[in-house]
């Protein structure tokens, strides 16, 4: 279940426009996890392979200094590559919502 996501958008080595997804989700066992895909609404399926992610872990500060470290370094690499994009880093609020929501038995 994902909890937050952020889009962002960059050249891929061909120099096509690449779609980079970065979200936050909640497992089943208390585990956070981290993915990050490109283009992954142009795959045959849309869900996120086991490659995808970049953390699974018990913290939710470890998740989202995973998550803010790889949007920091993608917007980095996007900004080298002439594509200037604004996009605001994860915030442990926006979670915390959500989960909250999600413990009392609601949807986040």
């Amino acid at each position: 279940m994902r909890f937050a996501e952020r889009t962002l958008h960059g050249l891929g080595e061909n120099g096509d426009r690449d779609t980079i997804s970065i979200w936050i989700e909640r497992r089943p066992g208390a585990v956070w996890a981290v993915g990050r895909a490109i283009d992954i609404d142009a795959r045959r399926t849309p869900e996120p392979r086991p490659d995808d992610y970049i953390f699974e872990g018990y913290e939710l500060g470890d998740a989202l200094e995973a998550a803010n470290n790889a949007l920091s370094d993608d917007l980095q690499i996007s900004r080298g590559d002439g594509v200037n994009e604004d996009v605001a880093l994860f915030e442990e609020e926006e979670l915390l919502k959500p989960l909250e929501r999600w413990f009392f038995g609601h949807k986040p």
